[in-house]
């Protein structure tokens, strides 16, 4: 099948169709159940579900789940359910940028003065240097989130989530900095927040409907979406929990959606793992990334550790470095295990937020059965 297209528009159409013609590569092959290996550590951790997923060579070799949707209900999770994936929403916000700068909408070395001219005459001059390469490192010098007043105002916010990005990008960057801009490491959702408001203005396209057409669409990934999964009064996908004196407490939330580029992706298992495959280099029909912008993503700057999107560390079990993150919104957690090198990939996915431990545990166990 032969498709012509023209300019910028007409790639992303090519991308779509490579993509729909070839949605089940990585869905259609054999693989293996892991809800055996599962059923023993959620008992043990006492969470409400778990869910994992394997890639060996790049492909998705195991898959499986185990658990039930929520604490006090019968319904099972399955292979199809949806989990929120928190902070892992931020590698995939960077691979947007990524793919920005590659097309020339973008540079690595843009500042906010440069990308914001509206916010240009209010920029303290401690901020007015902050590059889109610096949000993504975490060394903007800015702090976790925008101030409490405003991250209050976040949740009943009645304008567009562009707007109240821009709202948090003017509370942030008109005052001095904490920290020199590189100087340190500073963990920050408002500098992912402050990031997409950038990647928007260069686009004139919201965040969420971007990563649709230019992350989510190209890889296939047709059941990713953004804030809690399912329905408040429906059971259709799995909960969020807390945990109470008494066990799991089911909530259904989410952080502010002005929040998104740092943390509010959904996603299936198998979807995620699409976007996974894309960091170990095992790209669609059409590229999205050459493999100078997917090293860029991998690699942290000399002050290290963090690359843009992701932690990177080694592991004896990897061939080189691994990249990782985790997510959480409090009421979910989840975290991604990536060797590139090897091209070896697990993704642990939990709806109960203080699940680090049951989510390690599951990681190390899949490690162990399918690494070679």
């Amino acid at each position: 099948m032969t498709v012509v297209t023209n300019g910028r528009w007409g790639r992303q159409l090519a991308m779509l169709l490579a993509a729909l013609l070839s949605t089940a590569s990585l869905g259609a092959q054999q693989r293996e159940d892991l809800g055996p290996l599962l059923a023993p550590i959620r008992a043990q951790h006492g969470v409400p579900a778990l869910g994992a997923a394997v890639l060996v060579d790049g492909k998705l070799t195991a898959l499986g789940v185990d658990g039930v949707r929520k604490h006090g209900a019968e319904a099972e999770v399955t292979e199809d359910d949806l989990w929120h994936l928190g902070s892992c929403t931020k590698a995939m916000t960077a691979t947007w940028l990524a793919m920005l700068v590659e097309q020339g909408e973008l540079s690595w070395t843009t500042t906010v003065a440069e990308a914001m001219p509206d916010l240009r005459d209010e920029l303290h001059p401690s901020t007015r240097t902050i590059t889109v390469e610096r949000l993504l490192q975490h060394r903007a010098g800015l702090p976790a989130g925008p101030p409490r007043p405003l991250w209050l105002e976040l949740f009943r916010y009645e304008g567009s989530d562009r707007q109240a990005r821009t709202d948090v990008a003017r509370a942030l960057l008109t005052k001095p900095v904490e920290a020199k801009v590189g100087e340190r490491f500073l963990y920050s959702n408002a500098s992912y927040m402050i990031a997409g408001a950038i990647g928007e203005r260069v686009t004139d396209r919201g965040w969420q409907q971007q990563l649709r057409t230019r992350l989510f669409a190209p890889l296939g990934m047709q059941r990713a979406g953004f804030g809690p999964p399912g329905e408040r009064d429906a059971l259709d996908q799995p909960w969020g929990h807390r945990r109470g004196a008494k066990g799991p407490v089911p909530v259904f939330a989410d952080n502010p959606s002005a929040l998104g580029p740092a943390g509010t992706v959904h996603a299936s298992l198998a979807d995620w793992a699409r976007f996974a495959a894309l960091h170990l280099g095992v790209q669609p029909d059409l590229p999205l990334l050459n493999e100078a912008s997917l090293q860029r993503l991998r690699t942290p700057p000399d002050e290290g550790p963090y690359a843009l999107g992701w932690n990177v560390t080694r592991r004896p079990w990897a061939k080189g470095p691994i990249l990782t993150h985790s997510g959480s919104n409090t009421m979910w957690f989840c975290v991604a295990w990536l060797a590139p090198e090897a091209k070896f990939g697990v993704l642990v996915t939990c709806n109960q937020g203080d699940a680090a431990a049951a989510c390690d545990a599951v990681a190390a166990a899949c490690i162990r059965r399918f690494k070679r």
